[in-house]
């Protein structure tokens, strides 16, 4: 399927509204980098900006995680590498804060 044509307002309006959303995703982000969000309260929240974050992005903001690190916590957990938060089972949620508690 094609993708419409977009008027140049509309291309306009589209572009600010991603450049927020990435705003706002890495504002999530810096806050469980420096500690005020655990990654259990980043997984527990239900508002879009925290379910389009990759979990290889939240694994590697927490505190001690790199990208070895990360990858390793999801093939135990099961994740796959392009999987985001919202994506996420029960039952690889609770693995992936059980590896990092």
């Amino acid at each position: 399927m094609a993708l419409p044509t977009l008027t140049p307002e509309q291309r306009k309006a589209a572009l600010e509204k991603a450049a927020e959303a990435r705003a706002a995703r890495t504002a999530l982000l810096a806050k469980v980098k420096a500690g005020e969000l655990s990654f259990s309260q980043l997984l527990e929240r239900d508002d879009d900006i925290a379910k389009k974050i990759k979990v290889s992005q939240a694994l590697r903001a927490v505190k001690g995680v790199g990208p070895a690190k990360a990858t390793a916590l999801m093939e135990e957990a099961g994740v796959d590498e392009k999987r985001r938060l919202g994506g996420l089972g029960a039952q690889q949620r609770k693995k992936l804060v059980e590896a990092l508690g």
